[in-house]
């Protein structure tokens, strides 16, 4: 799986943003972990996958990605969803709804709402009270004041170096925001689509190749 990256982090956030001479800033975040996953592999709205981590950072996803234009969702979302939002480029805040709320729940709500390319929802039971997410790189985190939640969020928030899909959208008209696929809870079960960093194809009618989200995707 990832290796922990251990970094110095400082005050400026401008230190974080990406560059063609520092590609991926977040390795100077301490506690980021950084794994590498094959991008564009599809899987139907029935099917799902073996995520080796809870929340996931990358692999296989559905065709259709959960909005991410700066979207707290109320409730949990089906995870296929959104791993292919942070395959577009999004920063996504999961959080234990029993661990984080009020202001705390507030403080990371007000990082994303109405802020491109994030989303945020929660995931009952996690194993951290909240847990950052960009395209194969994972932060979990204790507290909602950690300065390092706006380190990510500016090292990797559509980073170009990074994102397997620069420039794609994070709007999806055809996704529910209101009434999202719900995370389901359960173990994914023997038919699950393998979602390990090593998943190179998609079995049982898989969709690779299939138009994102059944609309096209601006560039």
């Amino acid at each position: 799986m990832g290796d922990k990256v251990e970094g110095t982090a400082t005050s400026s956030l401008d230190s974080f943003a990406p560059s063609a001479d520092n590609q991926d800033p977040s390795r100077e975040i301490p506690g980021v972990s950084i794994t590498e996953f094959p991008p564009g592999l599809h899987v139907t709205r029935t099917q799902r996958v073996a995520y080796p981590t809870v929340p996931p950072l990358g692999g296989p996803h559905d065709s259709a990605w959960a909005a991410c234009d700066g979207v707290v969702y109320d409730t949990g979302v089906r995870t296929e969803n959104v791993v292919h939002s942070l395959e577009h480029g999004a920063v996504w805040i999961a959080y234990d709804p029993d661990r984080v709320a009020g202001a705390d729940r507030a403080a990371l709500a007000a990082r994303v709402l109405d802020r491109p390319y994030t989303l945020m929802s929660p995931i009952p039971g996690m194993a951290d009270p909240i847990s950052l997410q960009a395209w194969g790189h994972q932060l979990k985190l204790d507290s909602a004041d950690d300065p390092r939640i706006d380190q990510f969020i500016v090292a990797l928030r559509e980073n170009p170096y990074t994102t397997p899909e620069p420039g794609a959208t994070c709007s999806n008209p055809i996704f529910d925001r209101q009434n999202p696929p719900p995370y389901d809870p359960s173990a994914p079960g023997p038919g699950a689509v393998d979602g390990s960093p090593g998943a190179t194809t998609i079995p049982d009618g898989g969709l690779p190749g299939l138009p994102e989200g059944g609309v096209p995707t601006p560039r």
